[in-house]
């Protein structure tokens, strides 16, 4: 038995005794909350073991949690191909969102020569210049105007050889959007999600829903430069979410450390500095 088996039969052992004593003392709400996790986690493509096991028992229980907030905003919001082109959003959310790439794309070398001076070795970094629609770096200014879907504007490096696990985001009231900054040309650089592999040479670009099965990968030595974008989902009622966004974004210093304790973030202002 490999070591991959043993751990999944352990977290079956754990896992089965606490599902019966719920379905045991509150039957209705645990159907509930098993049958919105099976809807949620259905929308994946390439369904396997790895998807269900860290869905229910893994790094997606978060994502399992909120099934039920999830499939709600699904209610309230466009139609979610799970893989987004930028075709897909309305004008006024195209808009914002090519202000952001035009930005980096035509300041590139400046902005990653500054990640450099600061981000000098590690294995993940997060440059962080709005995070949930709160300022932190302001080197950049058309970074610092008022975006009304634009929520969150970072810079996520990968050192050479650095990849993610397979891993689920949390919340569906935004999409990620990713720019490749500086794309190898190889095939061993990539985003996979929903049963398909993205290859940055191919196109730098990428939107999907980060509450599906993915993973990052960077198997070659030099950095990886990805922008990393968080945009209110195309919805008939944006201001709604933006203020369920607002809620959520109480909590999003907490949230930061429980889904990137391995990556050093980098742009918080002092305390200070922070108001307004």
């Amino acid at each position: 038995m490999t070591k991959n088996q043993k751990k999944a039969l352990r977290r079956i052992a754990i896992a089965l005794p606490v599902v019966a004593l719920l379905l045991w003392f509150i039957p209705w709400l645990t159907l509930f909350w098993l049958v919105c996790g099976v809807i949620d986690v259905a929308r994946n493509k390439g369904k396997n073991q790895l998807l269900i096991s860290r869905y229910f028992m893994g790094n997606g229980i978060l994502t399992w949690l909120l099934s039920p907030f999830n499939l709600f905003v699904d209610l309230i919001s466009h139609r979610n191909p799970g893989i987004y082109t930028l075709e897909d959003f309305p004008a006024e959310w195209r808009e914002e969102i090519e202000t952001v790439l035009n930005t980096f794309r035509t300041r590139r070398d400046e902005i990653t020569g500054e990640i450099d001076a600061k981000f000098h070795d590690g294995r993940r970094g997060m440059y962080v210049y709005r995070w949930y629609g709160k300022k932190n770096i302001d080197t950049v200014p058309e970074f610092n105007r008022e975006f009304k879907y634009v929520k969150t504007i970072a810079v996520s490096v990968f050192s050479g050889k650095e990849s993610t696990t397979w891993h689920y985001g949390p919340l569906r009231l935004t999409l990620r959007v990713l720019l490749n900054l500086k794309p190898a040309d190889s095939d061993r650089v990539f985003i996979e999600c929903n049963g398909q592999r993205h290859l940055w040479r191919d196109n730098p670009l990428y939107i999907f829903d980060d509450t599906l099965f993915h993973r990052s990968v960077n198997e070659v030595d030099a950095r990886r430069y990805n922008v990393f974008m968080d945009v209110i989902r195309p919805s008939p009622v944006p201001g709604f979410l933006g203020a369920l966004l607002s809620g959520v974004s109480m909590i999003a210093d907490q949230m930061k450390s429980m889904f990137y304790k391995n990556w050093r973030m980098i742009g918080n202002r002092p305390a200070a500095n922070a108001k307004g």
